[in-house]
């Protein structure tokens, strides 16, 4: 996916090596297993009268405590598991859909937008895959709207504690068990923050691990699953939160500039809250296990940085700016991460087959009209993409090769929910368990896009056949999904 929409194209050396460091890493230390092997083997097959006779020899008694030593080593050097109990993605009250006629005849009675901004607004609300049965706050619902103080903390309060309350219910997990917490939102960060609104609500520990990550955009929820994850591997048998979220009340955009108008089009409602264990016994009541996160900035280019960027217009009103260089930076960062994640996943045929083709092209100037792509799909059983908009889902289903199956449960979020930033991912591995087709062993790839610009990825391994929880958002309405998109 480069800037002229060609394929994804795996170019630089420094790229390839990036993702073979990550192999070489772990294959240095798995080279003590096949050496611990052969020496119990070797010590196994000695006869008794051997064994007395080397006993005493110091050759013998410094291999034995190398192999302990070494056994300690590899042990404890190991990561943790993380394991994921249960999640949750909220539910917002039917008061609050906004069909596109009344979307657009709100947008009308504000005085604020243009014929030509109205115009814009509606074509844009057709093409984005939107349906009629999104979610917007109360506050934006009114007219004139309310973009207060107030009425943003009731939709963070309303978003964050709905998902809380429905995951306590369904884990029975007692708040004060809880001993890291992050949470994510780039947009709304008030003092207290939104962690300590958390802590107050549910009378959380006095020494939680809190963290509040703001402005890191759609891709923050992986961010803090990474974070929650790294504070597990420090901290023992506790339990992490993980909380992601979006707000609209003060981010609505009440100005003409139309790269500024595009989040107004595709933004919803939306949160989820993720409850994460490193306790061995929790794996047996556990829904997955965490197995790598893959995290790529691409911040220090200009334009990367630029191309979702919160400023004021002409007029001093404050949006988030959308460049239409945006796919092209976003295909850049895939293909980096995609890069660094495949040694990690793919099997060997897909990893030689790669390889030999960059260094065909590489040191031997074959020229090829299209460069391999991996085949992702020998790796993966499910596919949870962002729903950021429907060009992304369509660049990431044409240039990964994917049918409309893996990209499906992307296309219903995106109609169902709109793009609610961070939390997208969730509401997507909630649809493929509300169809029941999350099986024991079934591997799932979260990837997300958000400003920076970042490109993150998640992948899980289902520890049983998942069944959707109590509460899932999906339960509703699953029977009338998959709908047909007109694209």
């Amino acid at each position: 996916m480069d800037a002229n929409g060609g394929p994804v194209q795996i170019r630089s050396q420094h790229y390839v090596k990036l993702g073979y460091h990550y192999l070489l890493t772990h294959f240095l230390k798995l080279l003590l297993i096949p050496f611990m092997a052969v020496l119990f083997m070797n010590v196994s097959l000695l006869s008794l009268n051997q064994l007395q006779l080397h006993y005493n020899s110091t050759g013998f008694i410094f291999i034995i405590a190398f192999a302990i030593l070494g056994s300690i080593v590899f042990f404890m050097s190991r990561p943790r598991s993380i394991y994921l109990l249960d999640y949750s993605c909220y539910l917002p009250p039917s008061n609050q859909k906004v069909s596109y006629q009344t979307f657009m005849n709100n947008s009308s009675l504000i005085q604020d937008f243009s014929e030509s901004s109205l115009e814009f607004q509606r074509k844009i609300l057709i093409r984005s895959g939107l349906g009629e049965e999104t979610y917007l706050p109360e506050s934006i619902h009114c007219i004139p709207p309310r973009p207060t103080m107030a009425a943003a903390r009731e939709e963070a309060e309303q978003v964050i504690f709905g998902a809380l309350d429905s995951l306590f219910e369904n884990t029975k997990i007692n708040p004060r068990e809880i001993g890291v917490l992050v949470v994510n939102c780039s947009l709304f960060n008030p003092t207290p923050s939104l962690s300590a609104m958390i802590v107050n609500k549910y009378k959380l520990r006095v020494n939680i691990k809190s963290f509040n990550l703001g402005g890191m955009g759609c891709s923050a929820g992986v961010i803090a699953i990474d974070l929650a994850s790294d504070m597990l591997q420090i901290h023992r048998n506790t339990f992490a939160l993980v909380v992601s979220t979006e707000n609209i009340t003060q981010n609505w955009y009440f100005g003409n500039n139309k790269a500024m108008l595009i989040p107004n089009c595709l933004f919803r409602v939306g949160g989820s809250a993720v409850l994460l264990s490193n306790k061995p016994l929790d794996r047996k009541r556990s829904k997955y296990k965490l197995v790598h996160t893959v995290r790529t900035h691409k911040g220090s280019d200009e334009k990367a940085f630029k191309c979702v960027y919160q400023e004021q217009d002409e007029c001093l009103k404050t949006g988030v700016s959308l460049s239409k260089d945006l796919m092209a930076i976003a295909g850049e960062a895939l293909k980096t991460n995609i890069t660094t994640l495949g040694p990690l996943v793919l099997p060997i045929s897909e990893q030689i087959l790669f390889f030999a083709a960059f260094v065909a092209k590489r040191f031997f100037n074959v020229k090829e009209k299209k460069p391999y792509i991996p085949d992702f799909k020998l790796a993966f059983d499910h596919f949870c993409i962002h729903a950021g908009g429907r060009a992304v889902i369509d660049e990431l289903e044409k240039n990964l090769k994917l049918s409309p199956k893996h990209v499906e449960a992307s296309r219903m979020t995106l109609h169902r929910f709109g793009n609610t930033s961070s939390s997208s991912i969730w509401y997507e591995l909630a649809y493929t368990e509300a169809k029941g087709r999350m099986r024991k062993g079934n591997r799932v790839w979260q990837i997300a896009f958000g400003s920076g610009f970042k490109c993150n990825s998640a992948v899980w391994v289902a520890l049983r056949d998942v069944k959707p929880s109590v509460n899932n958002p999906w339960e509703h309405c699953i029977h009338r999904y998959p709908v047909k998109i007109d694209l």
